[in-house]
């Protein structure tokens, strides 16, 4: 059994109020006090109670994710499920509940104006923005604290958010591919109405203009990231009369479609044809090894998760703190799947 608040302060020498403010993120906490704080919470298997502290402090505790059924495609999936893990980590450890739903278009703004309402939530975290995405403004009339998981361009109001470097990032994995001689280079994108695919294609374009290569509409395809669709992309796409001799994929499970659709038309990667995508570290798809089976741009979904977490939390306690942004940058594994362009 757990211990409660005021039996952890107890123990620790320290009054509750210090140990709630050290568990919540308060900035007026000593760092050293707050990390002697969360170990002895950790070790004590302390809980708090959500009920009494929503009384307490007239919070509800608890954060929301609203995902339109439109994007869910995009989203629950199992990158959308990695990034929930990594801030349910984070929510859990400051004692707040997440609240999730699942709504029509028609309903999202809705589903906003009902939890701020009823005082349902404290912040909100918004999923996959689009390059022009309303959210942002609905969300500041509202008044409640959010974070944006990516960016959206065009906007001109200033809002928090946390994002990977998605140009710079494929403007480097072209690069590679360029370096191992690929002039064909398909770019297998999301849906570009989406911010980060428009991001990806421009830093592809990017890296193609600097290498005085114009770019082919037959090689630039947009659909939803499945497994199948980046099955078709490599049959179809092997059939033109000029071929790509390399892929770059926007994630892993298209990279799987390529793969699959590659070697069912007898081409090995890395020898006939070469591959780069992006890898989210998702957990059920490690793409790890002494050779990773891809060359990748790397970013874990669930650090990002977690980063957003205590980002949003953080605007919660201290409303006054923000706009808050972090730009992760990506690193570059190199596996199995790239090698020089064959004449």
């Amino acid at each position: 059994m757990g211990v409660t608040l005021k039996q952890l302060a107890a123990s620790l020498g320290l009054s509750p109020t210090t140990v709630s403010r050290a568990l919540n993120g308060f900035p007026e906490v000593n760092p050293s006090t707050r990390k002697r704080v969360q170990e002895a919470a950790e070790r004590a298997n302390y809980r708090p109670n959500t009920r009494a502290k929503s009384l307490a402090t007239g919070r509800a505790q608890a954060i929301g994710h609203v995902i339109p059924v439109s994007t869910s495609h995009e989203l629950v999936n199992p990158i959308f499920a990695d990034f929930i893990a990594g801030a349910g980590e984070i929510y859990g450890q400051a004692g707040y509940e997440m609240i999730l739903r699942v709504v029509a278009d028609d309903d999202e703004q809705r589903a906003y104006d009902d939890l701020v309402a009823r005082g349902a939530v404290d912040g909100i975290i918004v999923h996959g923005p689009r390059v022009h995405d309303p959210r942002v403004d609905m969300l500041t009339k509202l008044g409640v604290p959010f974070l944006v998981h990516g960016r959206t361009s065009q906007v001109n109001t200033l809002y928090s958010w946390l994002d990977i470097n998605n140009q710079r990032s494929f403007r480097r994995a072209a690069q590679v591919l360029l370096d191992f001689g690929h002039k064909r280079i398909a770019l297998i994108n999301g849906l570009e109405e989406m911010d980060f695919a428009q991001r990806r294609r421009s830093g592809y374009l990017e890296a193609l203009a600097a290498s005085g290569i114009a770019p082919d509409p037959m090689l630039l395809r947009q659909a939803e990231m499945t497994e199948p669709y980046g099955y078709r992309a490599a049959q179809e796409m092997m059939q033109l009369p000029d071929p790509p001799t390399a892929f770059l994929a926007s994630s892993m499970i298209v990279a799987y479609g390529l793969r699959r659709g590659l070697s069912d038309l007898g081409l090995k990667l890395g020898r006939d044809v070469s591959i780069v995508t992006h890898d989210d570290e998702l957990s059920y798809l490690p793409n790890d090894g002494d050779v990773p089976m891809f060359t990748a741009t790397r970013s874990s979904v669930r650090e990002a998760g977690r980063r957003a977490a205590r980002m949003l939390l953080r605007l919660v306690n201290e409303p006054k703190c923000g706009p808050l942004t972090e730009l992760m940058e990506t690193s570059l594994v190199l596996g199995a799947s790239t090698g020089p362009a064959r004449s």
